[in-house]
């Protein structure tokens, strides 16, 4: 019996259990996703099988396994296990079970302490762990949807190793609702039913990565249907949306539509059509897609399709990126919505991408040249005598701020990648080039 009237082992309670709950992994084999730290070889995989855990914390999204991972350390570990909520216990009831912890080990006997939410303890909370995680009272794991670069006091993390766990990808999430359709004993396989595989897939993709949420749905779903003379659950399209309460539109994260609606928010954007990027991006966040993919993408049409003509673009696209990150969903729709007017109404300029297209091409085909002696800087003495820094000028001390300093390699000294348009603010930084090229070309040194 557990030192602390806890039995993770346990499977039994007193009323029926989700399906979520009841089709947690209870191995490392069973586990599903997370290959990155629980892959064969890993160190998180070495030492949940060989018990010999250190302190560490869990930081992922809902539904990407931390519980589940929690259990099945429980299951393994000799160690004393105690489950500890960070929503429903305070400082007391820390105390408490440091107190009892502190005993265990004077009697040999380890403590795992799991903590759910770790992030909603205040530092007051937090710090009263330190002393028994220093002594080794307590393996602490402590589980949190949040950075715990900022939700957890940096004692605490000095002494615990952060593994990141990654949202579950749609082909992972199938198998889990497959296994639970399966399982006799643990998931709804006792009752035959009927469900497309495509409806699958879809509840995948409306889970974003969490398995909860699918498990859910799934079992929402096979409780709404209509049952056939052989007694199979008949679960149709609009149970599905019923379930989910949304209409299901045709997308696959992973299949071609995915790309064909990319591509449209990405042209509509560059042909400077606000209606229609509205209208590409909301077909995207309403089919289930990961609104960190579509802001990615909308960062990246920041410098492709703006650039220069207007240096705020990307600003605006990272801060809807973060306000994604930091509000969720569905408040992050319009912050996502916001950078992509603004993009489309923006003026347009692709100069730096093809002027970095060029630069890529020849650094793939041309010689590599060693960088010029005068941009090396000489560090040591040994190299300012073999030359390193020897001619180089310093902008500054110049009457215009500007050299006959030469900085590309001598086989590309004629070389011009950035050519800016006359676009929005690219055409002051045109006129502003041109003013450095006719300096230039006045100053030049002759030979």
């Amino acid at each position: 019996m557990s030192l602390f009237g806890t039995t993770p082992e346990s499977s039994s309670s007193a009323g029926p259990r989700p399906l979520a709950d009841r089709m947690r992994a209870e191995t490392l084999q069973e586990f599903v996703g997370q290959l990155h730290i629980l892959g064969p070889g890993k160190p998180l995989r070495q030492q949940i099988e060989r018990d010999e855990l250190h302190s560490m914390i869990l930081w992922g999204p809902p539904g990407s396994g931390k519980t589940t991972l929690a259990t099945i350390i429980a299951r393994k570990t000799k160690s004393e296990f105690v489950r500890f909520s960070a929503v429903l216990s305070g400082i007391r009831e820390i105390k408490d079970v440091m107190a009892a912890a502190e005993k265990a080990r004077h009697y040999g006997r380890r403590t795992v302490l799991f903590i759910d939410e770790i992030h909603r303890f205040n530092k007051a909370q937090q710090d009263a762990f330190l002393p028994y995680v220093e002594r080794g009272d307590i393996v602490l794991i402590g589980a949190t949807t949040e950075n715990p670069s900022f939700e957890v006091i940096a004692a605490l993390l000095s002494r615990a190793k952060v593994y990141m766990l990654s949202a579950l990808s749609t082909d992972e999430i199938v198998t889990l609702l497959e296994r639970a359709l399966h399982d006799e004993k643990r998931g709804l396989g006792a009752t035959p039913v009927s469900i497309a595989p495509e409806l699958l897939k879809q509840i995948a993709v409306f889970s974003n990565g969490d398995a909860r949420a699918a498990f859910n749905t799934l079992e929402t779903s096979v409780a709404a249907a209509d049952r056939d003379s052989q007694g199979r659950a008949l679960v149709s399209e609009k149970i599905v949306e019923d379930a989910i309460q949304r209409k299901m539109l045709l997308y696959d994260k992973a299949g071609e539509e995915h790309y064909n609606l990319i591509s449209a928010l990405h042209k509509s954007v560059r042909n400077s059509d606000p209606d229609a990027a509205l209208y590409w991006l909301g077909r995207m966040l309403e089919a289930g897609e990961d609104p960190l993919y579509i802001a990615r993408r909308v960062i990246r049409m920041a410098s492709e399709d703006i650039g220069l003509a207007d240096p705020n673009a990307l600003g605006v696209t990272v801060a809807a990126m973060q306000a994604v990150h930091f509000v969720g969903m569905p408040e992050g729709n319009l912050a996502l919505a916001e950078a992509v007017v603004y993009l489309s109404l923006a003026p347009k300029s692709n100069a730096l991408y093809t002027g970095y297209g060029q630069v890529a091409e020849d650094a793939q085909k041309t010689l590599a040249e060693p960088v010029p002696m005068h941009l090396r800087n000489p560090v040591t003495g040994m190299m300012a005598n073999f030359g390193y820094g020897k001619g180089y000028k310093y902008a500054h001390q110049a009457e215009d701020k500007l050299t006959d300093m030469t900085c590309l390699p001598e086989n590309l000294q004629d070389r011009q990648y950035y050519r800016p348009t006359d676009q929005g603010f690219e055409k002051r930084l045109k006129e502003k080039l041109q003013a450095i090229q006719e300096w230039k070309k006045k100053h030049a040194r002759k030979e």
